[in-house]
Order: C-alpha cells, then structure tokens, then sequence
C-alpha cells in the first residue's frame, strides 16, 4: 500500500467513525542551495500552523546549506549527486525509490535546479510543487527578478504551482504580489519577493493537506475560497 492509498485508508475510516481526521502530509524535500524556503515549511509544522511532516530532505549537490539546517531540526537529509548518473532519467529514479522507501505523499521543490524528467512526474502525478520568484508564466526560468526589472514591470511576486513538464509550468495553486520600487536592483526586489515565498508555500501545502485543491481543466480550484469582489486591487505606482 503506497502513501496515497494509506491516506485514502484512514480517511474512510475516521469518516465510517463520524468524523474526518486528515493525517499529516509526508514531505519530501528536494533542494539545492541555503533551503530558506525549507525552513520556512519547518517553521510552519513548529508553530502548529502545518499539519505535516518532513520524511527526507534530499539535494542534488553535496555541501548544499540546506541539508545541515534539515540535520539541525532532526529531519534525515541525503545528498543524491546527479552528476553520479549518466541520464536524467535515471537520476529521477533514484530520487523516486529514496522518496517512496521514506514514505513521502507530497513532493516539495524548494530551490531545486533541476528540471525534472517524465520518470518523476509520472511516479507523483499532481504530487509535486514548486515555487519561482515571478508571477507565471510571466518570467519563468533562473533569473526571474531580473527579468522583471529589465521589463519595467511595476508589480512582481512569486508562485506556487503543481509541477508540469516544461520550464516552470503547472497549475497555478498561489500567488503572491510585490510592488516595484524605484531603486530596486535584483538582489532587494529577490528579497522582497522572498518574503511572500515564505508565506505562500506553507499555505499551499496546508491546502493539500486539508484536501482542498483540485485541477479542472488544467487549473487548480481551492475549495472553500469565498470570492471577495471588493478585494482592494494593487496600483503601483500609486495613485494620487
């Protein structure tokens, strides 16, 4: 019985009970740098705002920041070197047979510089998130915040979305939205994004927990969203 079907299980059973208790989703963690998105997620399940748990943190680079923070918070972490592998492919099996002997439900792409191969999507389908610095699909690919700054956009932000083949493509799950300021270069429009991205990516994974996301029609609906249509909208630059 794979993670899904153990989910499914528990489910039906605390609902023949009278009641439905979704367990904690299992997490495997894929990252390649510092993983301040990763430690954002902890921060979550820590403050009790997230029900799940961190199965494995797995990186793609040895040394990567990210896999001492994953130490520091008693959650496993491995290290699996692509350049070990002759293909993508089978590097994604590898990763794919280290996240299922973990347990893992749900797959967190938290600065991942990997594209991954149809071996990955086809074992998670609809399983896998990531998040990119830029509101998709405007300014998919590494360098998103300069992109955007070369462009003259007055809004930017960051996305969460079920992963798809090609370059940052899914199922938009979030959004968040950042003002452009005069003066801005990369580095401070990244960190001003990054902030929304800490905030983002718990929810995301929070909605999959409670069962609430759906994909029709290639979109994601979220079940439970009452519609605000007097939502203030963002104008920047401001005005007067």
């Amino acid at each position: 019985m794979n993670p899904v079907e153990r989910r499914e299980k528990s489910m039906a059973e605390s609902s023949s009970a009278g009641s439905v208790v979704r367990p904690p989703v299992m997490l495997g963690v894929l990252i390649s740098g510092t993983g301040t998105n990763l430690q954002a997620i902890i921060d979550a399940i820590g403050r009790g705002d997230l029900k799940a748990k961190i199965r494995v943190v797995i990186s793609n680079r040895p040394g990567a920041p990210g896999l001492e923070r994953a130490r520091r918070h008693g959650i496993e972490a491995v290290t699996i070197d692509h350049r070990a592998f002759p293909s993508r492919e089978d590097f994604d099996r590898a990763l794919v047979g280290s996240l299922n002997q973990r347990g893992a439900e749900l797959i967190i792409c938290a600065g991942f510089m990997r594209m991954l191969s149809p071996v990955m999507l086809a074992a998670f389908p609809n399983r896998i998130m990531n998040i990119h610095p830029g509101l998709l699909p405007s300014f998919p690919g590494t360098h998103a915040q300069r992109d955007a700054l070369e462009r003259g956009v007055k809004i930017a932000g960051c996305t969460v979305f079920f992963v798809a083949p090609g370059m940052d493509d899914g199922p938009i799950i979030i959004q968040a939205a950042v003002p452009v300021l005069p003066g801005d270069d990369e580095e401070i429009l990244a960190a001003r994004i990054l902030e929304q991205e800490h905030r983002i990516y718990p929810q995301a994974i929070k909605w999959f927990q409670e069962g609430r996301l759906e994909i029709q029609g290639g979109k994601v609906i979220v079940k439970g969203i009452a519609s605000r249509s007097g939502a203030l909208p963002m104008i920047n630059p401001p005005v007067e």
